[in-house]
């Protein structure tokens, strides 16, 4: 039979695969139905009777006129329910923004035992839309539980009471409190959460790809398989879509993002899109008021002088905006503001006047959705060049890693302009650095082109004399990219000292090239300048920008802004160094017993400095990136340049957490600075652990072990391996999720979206698990 036939006639689907597939589908069904669902299971024999229509308050709480409860006595503040023990559940009723209960059969019930009195929102009080519930039973003491108006299923609180419910309210004096009543002997209703389904799903997802026994780890990673293109395309089209609508919903719910604290400080954090107001209005100063008594003060930039100023009522005085010569500035990165949020604005001026803000967070999705595809791009091409033997199991599994020490979690959850600059860097070195990796060609011999040596290698019309050929345009754009880190977020500019190692041969062989003189200077200093010309075109503007601002072209401004102390004069404290340090590389996790399970490290130090609270450090955070420091036995095996590129990195990445300290302080998000380069190095030990030593061998020119049996008979001691980087990838995820619910960390879910904290939070809670 022709193997078209054979082909024609092969399934799309193999019967294993198939099997695995319904299997899963299974698994989640039975988790999300009956493990997630107890609560529904299990009280489905509750009386749902209940002597709740008599809610007795304690004397430390009132009921108002809108129906709210106002905590006058916290030592008392309680109400008591009776129950009888056939639920393990009571349901807080509560009253909506009009003062009616949001269960209108219980309304009239939940308030029939107390006397109105004024609504003690009468003065503007807000009532509290998280608040706290300690359920005792007949004495004994139970434990607090939040529930929050956003989350429906919060209001389901646990409880073992078996005759008398005492809920209290454990809030502060004059607290508002919405609730209309407490119900007890209820029935939980059941849930199907299409959310928890997805991340059951990309769990199961992950095991069945990075199993040990995975056909992924019998396929050889090849870039130019089509059906490889196709499946990453597929992969890379659904957070495109997330982010598209995300982008989509940001950009119709924009709203002004400019608060002012009386007596305090004004915070505007849409400081990108009055960067491209001011530059399409031809000057380089923000739009913003300056008050006279600040503009005149001695020095501006003192405590002691901006308290007061403060104190006396001068408003505005912008929070963390540069104040440079009576004006006001942005001292971040001004490319994202130029490539994204002045052409937004110029373009939607068309139909409205003086046209629209492009929203912060917005832009900070797409620049990170473009990190995503050229980071994966850059992987895959790194891997083929020095593991051409590579699995598609070890190269999704790198390319996780990957993301996991470049701290995106962190960029993706915290979407305003601290974190555009940082996610435009990481794009644009992620796309320079894989522009330059494709610019080294496979080498072609010219023969009888006019030349006396007959011997020289001519690619995109550069002629180098030792080691492999170059393609200028890749050239070029590679060094456009990294040159434009400038503009964004600078520190990640001295990834441009990786083209020295990457492009040495090329480099020697223009040297000798000169020396012998095979060479002409002329075809010589094409490659150089294809880099050093591209690079000055896109930092000469942005020098004169500083210039024009702050006058000098290295000044950004940052020593000039308006933040808890005076930046003209501050240094680090020698003695905070080694602390800081220890923080971004070891701090501990620090577990709890309720949901997230995770809370912040403390990180105290000697003295004063910034520091941004946090979770743990990059190698607790990232364990595998400490596989970096193997990269000398490994790097034997790393064929040329890549060995040099991989060991300037680790060294970068040292010097880099340093330079961190000193001038930033401690910061969750400085990580992204670092950790993409720790991640380099780290892959040659990754992938000799995972695929062993014959990994790094090049293929033969008509090699094709796509699927070969020989990759099927893995050692067990592999397979171990194998099974241990999934175990502990995925504990990395978890932490990585668990890490953006931590309340108290900067722009934490409690606060910006308690609907979602608190939904994810009963998951565990209604199961007893916190």
């Amino acid at each position: 039979m022709p193997s078209s036939f054979r082909q024609f006639r092969r399934p799309i689907v193999r019967p294993r695969t198939l099997l695995c597939i319904c299997v899963s589908m299974l698994v989640i069904a039975v988790l999300e139905c009956a493990v997630f669902n107890l609560p529904f299971w299990t009280t489905l024999a509750a009386s749902t009777d209940t002597s709740a229509a008599e809610n007795t308050l304690g004397p430390g709480l009132e009921r108002t006129a809108d129906g709210m409860l106002k905590v006058t006595d916290p030592t008392r503040a309680w109400l008591e329910v009776k129950a009888d023990g056939t639920s393990a559940y009571a349901r807080v009723d509560l009253v909506d923004a009009t003062g009616d209960s949001d269960d209108t059969d219980d309304a009239a019930a939940g308030t029939a035992d107390a006397d109105a009195t004024d609504s003690s929102d009468a003065d503007g009080q807000e009532p509290l839309s998280t608040f706290h519930l300690r359920l005792d039973d007949s004495g004994r003491t139970g434990y607090a539980q939040a529930v929050s108006t956003a989350s429906p299923r919060s209001r389901f609180v646990r409880t073992d009471a078996a005759s008398t419910i005492r809920v209290w309210v454990e809030e502060q004096k004059g607290a508002l409190v919405p609730i209309a009543a407490v119900r007890a002997n209820v029935r939980v209703p059941f849930q199907w959460d299409w959310l928890r389904v997805a991340v059951l799903a990309f769990v199961v997802l992950l095991v069945m790809l990075w199993r040990p026994g995975s056909r992924l780890w019998r396929t050889r990673l090849d870039p130019s398989d089509p059906r490889q293109r196709r499946a990453l395309a597929l992969t890379l089209a659904v957070p495109a879509a997330m982010t598209l609508w995300a982008v989509a919903w940001q950009i119709a719910h924009a709203a002004p993002l400019t608060f002012h604290e009386v007596g305090g400080y004004t915070y505007d954090f849409d400081q990108y899109a009055r960067t491209a107001d001011a530059l399409l209005h031809g000057h380089a100063w923000l739009d913003l008021p300056v008050p006279q008594t600040l503009a005149e003060a001695e020095n501006p930039y003192d405590i002691v002088t901006r308290s007061r100023l403060l104190a006396d009522g001068v408003t505005p005085i912008y929070w963390d905006h540069a104040f440079y010569d009576g004006r006001w500035y942005s001292y971040f990165g001004v490319l994202p503001a130029v490539l994204l949020f002045m052409p937004y604005q110029a373009v939607t001026s068309l139909w409205v006047d003086g046209g629209l803000n492009l929203p912060t967070g917005a832009a900070d999705l797409l620049l990170m959705f473009g990190f995503l595809v050229f980071a994966c791009l850059l992987i895959v091409r790194l891997l083929a060049r020095i593991a051409p033997r590579t699995s598609v199991a070890s190269a999704s599994m790198i390319i996780v890693f990957f993301l996991l020490a470049t701290n995106a979690s962190y960029l993706w959850f915290r979407t305003n302009f601290y974190s555009v600059p940082i996610a435009a860097s990481l794009m644009l070195t992620c796309m320079g650095l894989w522009l330059w990796l494709g610019a080294i060609q496979p080498a072609h011999r010219i023969v009888g082109d006019g030349r006396p040596d007959g011997g020289v290698t001519v690619v995109a019309d550069w002629t180098v004399a030792d080691g492999a050929p170059l393609s200028l345009p890749h050239l070029a754009g590679g060094a456009v990219c990294i040159a434009a880190n400038f503009g964004c977020r600078p520190t990640f500019a001295l990834s441009a000292l990786l083209a020295f190692p990457l492009f040495w041969p090329q480099i020697r062989g223009i040297v000798r090239g000169l020396a012998s003189h095979r060479v002409r200077p002329s075809r010589a200093m094409r490659a150089p300048l294809a880099i050093v010309v591209p690079a000055l075109i896109v930092v000469a503007p942005l020098m004169a920008y500083n210039t024009a601002r702050f006058g000098g072209p290295l000044d950004f401004g940052s020593d000039y802004q308006m933040t808890v102390t005076d930046m003209t004069n501050y240094s680090l404290p020698a003695v905070d160094l080694p602390y800081m340090i220890f923080y971004y590389l070891l701090l501990p996790l620090r577990f709890s017993q309720s949901f997230p399970y995770l809370s912040i490290s403390p990180t105290p130090l000697p003295q004063w400095g910034f520091t941004e609270p946090m979770v743990g450090g990059f190698f607790v955070l990232c364990p595998l990136a400490l596989l970096a420091f193997l990269l000398p036995r490994a790097r034997r095996r790393v064929p040329r340049p890549y060995r040099a590129v991989m060991t300037v990195a680790l060294t970068l990445a040292l010097v880099m957490v340093v330079v961190d300290v000193l001038a930033g302080g401690l910061g969750w998000r400085y990580m992204a600075d670092f950790g993409w380069l720790f991640a380099l190095p780290a892959m040659p030990a990754m992938l000799r652990l995972m695929e062993g030593a014959d990994v790094f061998e090049p293929l033969e020119d008509d090699a094709d072990d796509t699927d070969d049996p020989k990759y099927r008979r893995v050692p067990l001691r592999r397979r171990a391996v194998r099974l241990l980087m999934m175990l502990v990838m995925l504990a990395c995820l978890a932490v990585m999720i668990a890490s953006c619910f931590v309340p108290g960390r900067d722009d934490s879910l409690t606060a910006n979206n308690p609907g979602l904290f608190y939904e994810v939070r009963c998951w565990f809670t209604l199961l007893n698990f916190s």
